[in-house]
C-alpha cells in the first residue's frame, strides 16, 4: 500500500495484487486500518474485490458501505464495472457516486478530479 496526499485527502492505494477482499473481517481490517492511520479514502482496485460485492442480493456491498460510514472513512473503488450488468448494481454505482462514502471512478487520474 501506499499513501499520498491527493488534494488535501490521505489517499491509502491498496496494491492490485493480492487475495480479494472477501469476508466481513478483511473489510473491517482494512477499513479499520485506514481510520486508525487517518486516511480520508481508501483507493480498492476492482481486481482486489470479490465478487459477491457485485451481486448485491449478497450484502456484501452493503456491510462494505456500512464499514465505510461507520468509520468515516471514504472507498474509491478504482476500475471498470460496467461488465455487472444488473440494473440494481447499476443504480447502486450511481447513487453511491452521488454520495460521500463509496465511490467508482475509472482510475487515479478520475480520483484525483473528483478530490479536487
Amino acid at each position: 500500500m501506499r499513501i499520498e496526499d491527493v488534494a488535501g485527502n490521505r489517499v491509502m492505494f491498496v496494491e492490485d495484487d493480492g487475495a480479494p477482499l472477501s469476508t466481513p473481517e478483511a473489510v473491517s481490517d482494512l477499513i479499520g486500518n485506514a481510520w486508525f492511520d487517518h486516511i480520508d479514502v481508501v483507493a480498492l482496485p476492482v481486481a482486489r474485490i470479490d465478487p459477491r460485492f457485485f451481486d448485491l442480493s449478497s450484502t456484501f456491498a452493503g456491510q462494505f458501505a456500512q464499514k465505510a460510514v461507520n468509520f468515516q472513512v471514504r472507498v474509491a473503488v478504482i476500475g471498470d464495472v460496467s461488465e455487472q450488468h444488473s440494473d440494481a448494481f447499476r443504480d447502486f454505482v450511481r447513487e453511491s457516486n452521488r454520495g460521500r462514502h463509496i465511490w467508482f471512478v475509472a482510475d487515479e487520474a478520475a480520483l484525483a478530479a473528483r478530490l479536487a
